[in-house]
């Protein structure tokens, strides 16, 4: 699966069948795309703060939603630690991804249980290739260890990490000792 055809379902689902749209979504995606970040799935629902459908696009690093050429929201998948599925009268089957950096919900989604497992699962394996990531990073050469507020944001992160059953107690233990010095 290609960019294209990732965007392209993902409009077919919303019943939007304006090619500017997908057009304007595929240049967005591709001006946005890390070197090594592949397409996994879309969808398409609602943003609360949108009245009509946009896209979602779950790639290998981050869950997009897209809508109307505007820039798209971002949610980082080695932030994500739950995404659950509600379901309402008003606003169908809401989509609810809790991360690190905060909590999203996207309403009205299609075969949100299905995209929800999808993000489950991507965002696992991100969460594992940052903290394998972080566990090869080398040691620093010299006795200077990292500033106080990064050093304090980077043992944040890898207990979150530690949290979400990414790390092991081991492998905190030792990414913590490397942090510190």
């Amino acid at each position: 699966m290609d960019w294209t055809d990732l965007i392209d379902a993902a409009f077919d689902v919303a019943g939007n069948s304006s090619s500017d749209n997908r057009a304007a979504a595929l240049r967005t995606v591709e001006a946005n795309v890390a070197p090594d970040e592949k397409p996994v799935a879309s969808t398409a629902g609602r943003h609360p703060d949108h009245f009509r459908k946009g896209v979602l696009v779950l790639t290998t690093h981050r869950l997009l939603f897209l809508k109307d050429g505007k820039p798209p929201i971002p949610v980082p998948l080695d932030a994500v630690t739950d995404a659950t599925v509600t379901r309402t009268r008003i606003n169908g089957e809401v989509l609810l991804v809790v991360a690190l950096t905060g909590s999203h919900r996207f309403e009205d989604v299609v075969k949100a249980e299905v995209f929800a497992e999808q993000v489950r699962a991507t965002a696992r394996l991100a969460r594992e290739a940052a903290s394998r990531k972080a566990l090869a990073a080398p040691a620093p050469a010299g006795p200077a260890p990292a500033a106080g507020a990064e050093l304090l944001d980077q043992l944040e992160r890898l207990a979150a990490l530690r949290t979400a059953g990414a790390l092991t107690d081991e492998e905190f233990t030792r990414a913590k000792q490397r942090l510190i010095g």
